[in-house]
């Protein structure tokens, strides 16, 4: 239920706290490799990361930048082994979809051993990350920041006007990193987009942030962001497979199947692409981020 009579720096806690709960209950389920753990961890320290971030401004200068750096780096070895399985889910399960032709069990079949291959060889980076002393760190450091928030007086002040605000900001960044992307050379456009989609996925978090203190506008703007967040990923999904299939076919011993699945991935890059400007109609209007 919506909590109108609150501060910015209750919500910002509030979202620090159920994160790290999160976060902290998954590192059994990780080191067992049960399904979606890894994604779900991931989430957990990209959330936390983003709201850290966003609301820095009203936590004292330097306060949380170690602990910033331990979630990026938690995510990041967290997501070598979470990105190839899913890459290798992906290509295999489209590669069935190919005519008989282009000897599709075959391919799907490369395509799942190298992405077993490749998710045991660097799930050992993963239990080490989750063994390491960093990671303890990383505990201790949102225990203490919860137990003694470094919150700046400017954190006092009524959550629903500063929520809006950020909401507002990140909308814009967002809006600006959109249009940079749809008018990029196309030698820049697959990175300009990845930021688009960075910056969409930022907005989102305060979206889904602030829904703690304003209910239902929030909820709206986070789904709104997320339905860009989710076209640009589907985007860098097919630019990634399509770099990877370049170097499967070399090995792979079908060069028109690899073929065929690599001209998939870019027409489902093409047809993400062509979303876009109908979806950021959407997600760009003016007052989305006005929550009263």
């Amino acid at each position: 239920m919506a909590r109108p009579e609150t501060t910015v720096g209750q919500v910002l806690l509030d979202r620090i706290e159920a994160q790290a709960v999160v976060l902290a209950g998954l590192d059994d389920a990780v080191r067992a490799d049960e399904p979606d753990a890894v994604h779900r961890m991931r989430v957990a320290c990209r959330r936390l990361r983003s709201a850290l971030r966003t609301f820095r401004r009203f936590l004292d200068p330097g306060a949380t930048e170690a602990l910033v750096a331990d979630l990026r780096w938690l995510a990041t070895a967290l997501g070598r082994a979470r990105d190839r399985e899913v890459l290798a889910e992906r290509l295999a399960a489209q590669a069935r979809e190919l005519p008989a032709d282009c000897g599709p069990e075959r391919i799907a079949g490369a395509l799942e051993r190298w992405g077993e291959t490749e998710y045991r060889r660097v799930w050992p980076e993963v239990v080490a990350a989750l063994d390491s002393p960093r990671r303890r760190a990383l505990a201790d450091a949102l225990t203490a920041l919860l137990a003694e928030p470094p919150l700046r007086p400017r954190a006092t002040r009524a959550a629903r006007p500063e929520l809006s605000r950020i909401a507002t900001r990140e909308q814009r960044r967002t809006a600006e990193r959109v249009r940079s992307a749809l008018a990029a050379d196309p030698t820049e456009r697959d990175r300009a987009l990845h930021e688009a989609r960075k910056a969409a996925k930022r907005a989102r978090y305060a979206g889904e942030t602030a829904a703690l203190a304003v209910g239902a506008a929030a909820e709206r703007y986070a789904e709104r962001m997320k339905a860009v967040q989710e076209v640009l990923g589907e985007h860098q999904d097919a630019v990634v497979a399509a770099e990877a299939l370049i170097d499967q076919a070399v090995a792979g011993g079908e060069p028109f199947g690899y073929g065929a699945l690599y001209a998939r991935q870019l027409a489902a890059a093409e047809a993400a692409r062509g979303r876009l400007a109908e979806v950021w109609a959407v997600a760009g209007k003016r007052g989305l981020a006005r929550f009263g």
